[in-house]
Formats: structure tokens, C-alpha cells, sequence
């Protein structure tokens, strides 16, 4: 790959000082003294690059291998050629993306647009009564409503609409063309590009004229610390209740999430996953792409849900469903298998024939 403008290499960071940082064991005390200055994939990785290995699986992409240094587990450290040294640890995966945030922390969140890196745009409009505390940065063509509150070190990027009386945290990234209304939002939460927070849930009743009659939406959505929400995803308020986001959760793309949900902490939630109205997600849940989970269910703790599943049922936590309609995992294994053996026998048959 051409050198990358947008994320520039770092000055350099020494391994003996990256292996403290990342609480790995340096493999060769000579090394010690040797810079990293950017992260890499393995089969492309040049000198000053650090990159990791994660299974055996990995080991033709060593032969192209040129980086300076590689994160490993001690099983896998005698497949790295003699050049490269090795940063020994058992979390291969999590030291990566630790190194990543102290290689390339300008990465970590959405940048700013514009040059105006400090202090609110003349281009912006800031109702009189809202209040930012200092250090906010509000760029061109940002609207601020009425008695909004904004925390010291939160940015807001161009074209993004915050209605009356939101209250958005401290160290904050609200991203170009985010919109955000009814919503009350803790420290350090990103959203990105185009994501939408609080708007009406999808909630009508019948008309005895016939069609249907809309039901009003006069609940909030609660958006908890260190949560992350990806472009273009779209966060219901909730009808009389609240829609919560727990702790450190972190949501993909184009996820929907509908009126009264209430998603635990340190779930993961995949691209294109809708999640209907009043369902509850308990913590550390992780959610597969694509997948869809009915209103009014109960999701518990510790669950994983496979990409493109039906999720029609609660589901008891620790469990790992898939399918449509989703099942366990070890029912809907055997029901693939199953499926595909008939699907073969068919085919031998007609051959026959």
C-alpha cells in the first residue's frame, strides 16, 4: 500500500518501552533499543512496522514478512522468522489494539473536518440559551438548541443538529452530520457520521376508519460512558420509557434499534442488526451482522447471536444461538449438516438416474 497521508507513522516508540506499555515480554534484550513507528498486516509488513499473530494459519504470510517486530503467543513464536523480534504474550489480539491506540492515536476517533480546532465556528449557530463548558469545539454549520449542555472537550463537527435540551457529556466526538434530540449522552461516547439518536420509535394503533393512528413517542434515550455508534445508525426514543445504551457498549453501521430497548454494557452489536421495540440485551452480549431480534424479549448476559439470525424467543444467558428461527447453536449446526447430507443424497441419485 502508497503511503497514507490521513494516518501518518508515529515518531517511534522503543519495543523495550512498548512490551512495559503493553505488558508483553520481550523475546531478545539486543532489540531492545529498536523503534516501531506504525502498525501492518502481517504479509505486507515493512521495517518499523508491528504487527501480530494470532494461529498457525498465519504462517505462509510470514514469508513476506519484513517487519520489525511481531505479537505472539509463546506457542507460536518459533514459526516467526529469526529477523523479526517477537513481543511474547498470551493476548496477542488485545496487545495489538493497544499498540494501534499508541501508534496511531489521531485513529482512535473521528477527526476534525475543518482547520477551526478550537472554540465555535462563526459558521455554527449556538441558541443563546445552551451552555458549553470550555474547551468545546463546535465546527461550520453545527446547529446548537435551546438550554443544550455540552462537556469540556467534546466535539461537534459540521452540519450536526442537537435539539433542545439534549446534555452531551465530557471528551465527546459528535460526528459530520450526526442528529441528536431527546437524548441524554455520558463522557467519552463517539458517534459517527450521519447517526441519529432519539427520534420518533415506530409505534401506531389501529383507526376504527381503518390505516392506523400515530402513538406518541415521550420517552429519552439514555446513551451511558464509552459507548460507540457507528454511521448512519438510527437510536428510537422511547415511547414512555426510556431506549438504553449501557456502559462501553459499542454498535457497527446501519444498526437499528427501536423504542424502550435497553442493551446492557460491553455488548457488541454488528452492522445491518435490528432490534424491535421493549426487547431487553443484558451485559457483554455479542450480536452477528445482519442478524434481527422480535420486541419484547429477553436477551441474557454473556450471549452470542450469529450473523443473519432470527431471534424470535428469550434466550438464557451464556447461550450461543444462530439461525432462523434462532436456536442453539449445536441444534443449528446439526440441522445445517443434516440439510446438506439430503441436499448431497439428492444429487447422487438424480446423477444415478
Amino acid at each position: 500500500m502508497e503511503h497514507n497521508w490521513f494516518f501518518p507513522p508515529h515518531d517511534g516508540v522503543r519495543l523495550e518501552d512498548l512490551a512495559m506499555r503493553l505488558g508483553a515480554e520481550l523475546s531478545d534484550q539486543g532489540a531492545a533499543a529498536k523503534v516501531v513507528r506504525n502498525v501492518s498486516p502481517v504479509y505486507r509488513a515493512k521495517d518499523g512496522d508491528l504487527c501480530y499473530l494470532l494461529s498457525r494459519k498465519g504462517k505462509a504470510e510470514l514469508e513476506t514478512c519484513q517487519a520489525t517486530a511481531i505479537l505472539c503467543d509463546a506457542a507460536l513464536a518459533s514459526l516467526v522468522p529469526a529477523h523479526i523480534t517477537v513481543l511474547l504474550t498470551p493476548r496477542a489480539h488485545m496487545a495489538f489494539a493497544l499498540a494501534g491506540e499508541i501508534l496511531q492515536p489521531a485513529a482512535m476517533r473521528p477527526a476534525f473536518v475543518t482547520s477551526e480546532a478550537s472554540g465555535v465556528s462563526p459558521m455554527a449557530y449556538v441558541d443563546p440559551t445552551a451552555r458549553l463548558e470550555p474547551d468545546v469545539v463546535v465546527e461550520p454549520m453545527a446547529v446548537i438548541g435551546a438550554n443544550v449542555e455540552i462537556g469540556e472537550g467534546t466535539r461537534i463537527g459540521p452540519g450536526v443538529v442537537i435539539g433542545a435540551g439534549v446534555r452531551i457529556g465530557r471528551d465527546c466526538t459528535i460526528s459530520a452530520g450526526a442528529r441528536i434530540q431527546c437524548a441524554l449522552i455520558g463522557n467519552r461516547v463517539i458517534l459517527h457520521p450521519g447517526a441519529c439518536i432519539g427520534q420518533d420509535g415506530f409505534g401506531y394503533g389501529p383507526s376504527p376508519k381503518g390505516g392506523m393512528i400515530k402513538i406518541v413517542q415521550v420517552g429519552r434515550v439514555i446513551i451511558q460512558d464509552d459507548v460507540e455508534i457507528g454511521a448512519n445508525t438510527t437510536i428510537d426514543r422511547g415511547t414512555m420509557d426510556d431506549t438504553v445504551i449501557g456502559e462501553g457498549t459499542k454498535i457497527d453501521n446501519q444498526v437499528q434499534i427501536g423504542h424502550n430497548v435497553r442493551v446492557g454494557r460491553h455488548c457488541g452489536i454488528v452492522s445491518k442488526v435490528g432490534i424491535a421495540g421493549s426487547t431487553t440485551v443484558g451485559d457483554g452480549v455479542m450480536i452477528g451482522g445482519a442478524a434481527g431480534l422480535n420486541g419484547h424479549i429477553k436477551i441474557g448476559d454473556g450471549v452470542q447471536i450469529a450473523a443473519m439470525s432470527g431471534v424470535v424467543a428469550d434466550i438464557p444467558a451464556g447461550e450461543r444461538y444462530g439461525g432462523i428461527p434462532a436456536r442453539p447453536m449445536r441444534d443449528f449446526l446439526r440441522d445445517v449438516a443434516e440439510m446438506t447430507a439430503r441436499t448431497n443424497n439428492r444429487k447422487k441419485t438424480g446423477d444415478k438416474e
